[in-house]
């Protein structure tokens, strides 16, 4: 991804700090995934404040403005603080953890709720432990994961 496509999701970034009278530096970090911005310096916590409910919700923005505009298969990612990048190593270590138990102890495991992005990083980091696997259930927006041996 180039500088190019970037360059509109960093200057929206820095129109919206600026609207909450806050100043942070804005990093790009180009992932498989598509870019992660991350915002950085004292004010950005007031992003992860309410266990990154606002956090949450500039993703959910960035998303629904600028989906269209990257790479099919490709998504941006707003982080504060490296509180997101903190909490997916997190959430993947747990579900390495609960599939190695279901494997071990043969009992289904359940992790959740996850919103679509959470439940990708759990199928995913599973899918690196031989023997069990994954299956999302329930039919709202979050959803929990069963993890369980492979039959």
């Amino acid at each position: 991804m180039t500088d190019e496509s970037t360059r509109p999701i960093i200057e929206f970034l820095e129109k919206f700090v600026a609207a909450l009278g806050i100043s942070t530096p804005i990093a790009v970090e180009e992932t498989a995934d598509g870019p992660r911005l991350n915002l950085s310096g004292e004010e950005a916590e007031l992003l992860v404040r309410h266990r990154g409910e606002p956090l949450k919700a500039l993703q959910h923005v960035a998303d629904m403005a600028f989906a269209r505009t990257l790479p099919e298969e490709k998504r941006v990612f707003i982080d504060a603080l490296e509180y997101r990048k903190g909490k997916d190593i997190e959430l993947k270590r747990m579900a390495k953890f609960l599939a190695e138990k279901a494997k071990s102890s043969g009992m289904d495991q359940q992790l959740g709720p996850l919103n679509p992005y959470e439940r990708r990083l759990v199928h995913m980091a599973v899918a690196e432990v031989p023997g069990v696997t994954t299956e999302s259930i329930g039919d709202a927006f979050s959803k929990t994961v069963l993890i369980s041996l492979r039959k």
